[in-house]
């Protein structure tokens, strides 16, 4: 782990790495019911969804908080 943010279990992996791996995990229907996010549930892309993400931190911290339980735990 860095040096620089040994308290951060997401330092270092990318919005675009944990968006694809919770996509596979769950698929955008389930991301959407699970997180009531609707950028996952209309028409939703990998381009667009990481676009409003990087726009909006109450879905990115949503979307976090899901990876750590998912993957981390």
């Amino acid at each position: 782990m860095s040096q620089e943010q040994p308290n951060n279990p997401l330092h270092g992996i990318k919005l675009a790495t944990i968006l694809e791996q919770l996509f596979l995990e769950y698929g955008w229907e389930e991301l959407g019911d699970i997180l009531n996010i609707n950028a996952f549930k209309n028409n939703p892309t990998y381009k667009s969804s990481l676009k409003f993400l990087r726009k909006t931190p109450w879905a990115r911290e949503k979307v976090e908080k899901l990876y750590l339980q998912t993957m981390i735990d």
